[in-house]
């Protein structure tokens, strides 16, 4: 029995009673509550949270990598002249960000020009930072799009267990059904149970069509399946979970390459896109994932996770440096909405800690 009918039950009792059941004698009357009696026996709902803008999402997601970034800066800037030390420093600060060492050095290089042996403010530091930075990361800030002709516009999802894969496989079905378009969701990760259920909770909570079959079925047979389904029912999005345990790298190719081969029978175009998620938290060690996740499956564009649990949100940057594939989305948290397109002024001027 829920709780709401036990209590139902219960004041029903109390205050239902036949009149032959009501007390001979009328309780007596409480004295009034003290105001601080009244305060607490009343319970005050808390005012709802106004929700924060994207950018101040964004600029607090990044905080720890502002933060280690912009305490650096003014630790080094405050009482010394710009001269080959404080370079040194600041290119030491970027690289503990996981900025990387060619881009680090190369930002370094430009903000140094002009301003060697002057005493330079914190802020233009930063300044000078944020567009350098945004001067990376402009050419890979491209949007997905979602091409209408092909039905469904089939997504790949590729990347590590543990990187926020199928949650954001979930964003992304609620952001395309807001937008109007069907879905469907295929739970490609057969290898893990868990991520056969959490994908079928995000296709109730969307409203998205769902194709799953038993833990340990065959990948591929489940991904044709679900492009056949999709196509038949007129689908504008399938997305299609994959495993991802890199430490059987070559099953996982395997494994991969037979999900692409057999859509083809169904659709010779498809995928259409394969995005590689990443959990910014784990640094350096993304630009290994990349590296194999584009021999494996072909990347065509990156979603970075978790910028908002790390002080290492500069290997965005080094990305972007290294391979120039497109980052189509960043996530700054756990809702729908902390996951957005990326854009390279607001990344910029976030990771330096400048308001926008």
């Amino acid at each position: 029995m829920s709780s709401d009918k036990k209590q139902g039950g219960f004041f029903g009792r109390l205050f239902g009673r036949a009149k032959d059941e009501v007390p001979a004698e009328a309780p007596a009357v409480p004295a009034p509550a003290t105001p601080a009696q009244a305060e607490s026996a009343t319970p005050v709902s808390a005012p709802a949270a106004p929700k924060l803008s994207w950018w101040k999402r964004l600029s607090q997601g990044l905080g720890r990598t502002a933060s280690q970034i912009g305490t650096g800066i003014t630790a080094i800037f405050t009482t010394r002249k710009l001269d080959a030390d404080t370079l040194q420093d600041l290119e030491d600060v970027l690289i503990q960000a996981d900025l990387g060492i060619e881009v680090s050095g190369r930002i370094v290089e430009a903000i140094g020009k002009g301003r060697f042996d002057k005493e330079v403010a914190p802020e233009e530091i930063k300044a000078a930072l944020a567009g350098e930075v945004e001067k990376v990361l402009t050419p890979v800030a491209l949007p997905l799009t979602i091409d209408a002709e092909k039905k469904p516009f089939v997504l790949l999802m590729v990347g590590v267990n543990g990187s926020g894969k199928t949650t954001t496989i979930g964003k992304l079905a609620a952001k395309f059904r807001a937008d109007g378009k069907s879905v469907t969701l295929a739970a490609g990760d057969t290898f893990r149970a868990a991520a056969i259920e959490q994908l079928k909770v995000w296709s109730e909570r969307t409203g998205a069509g769902f194709v799953a079959r038993a833990q340990g079925a065959d990948a591929a047979g489940l991904a044709f399946d679900a492009l056949t389904e999709a196509r038949t029912n007129g689908t504008d999005v399938l997305l299609v979970d994959t495993a991802g345990r890199l430490q059987n790298k070559q099953g996982l190719m395997d494994e991969l390459a037979k999900i692409v081969r057999v859509m083809k029978k169904v659709d010779d175009s498809a995928p259409h896109a394969v995005l590689l998620v990443l959990d910014a938290t784990v640094g350096q060690n993304a630009i290994s994932q990349v590296e194999a996740f584009r021999q494996i499956a072909g990347v065509t564009g990156l979603v970075m996770t978790k910028l908002d649990g790390t002080a290492r949100g500069g290997i965005l940057v080094a990305l972007a440096e290294k391979f120039g594939l497109p980052v189509h989305f960043i996530g700054v948290g756990e809702g729908v909405e902390d996951l957005e397109p990326f854009a390279a002024a607001d990344f910029a001027r976030a990771i330096a800690g400048l308001e926008k």
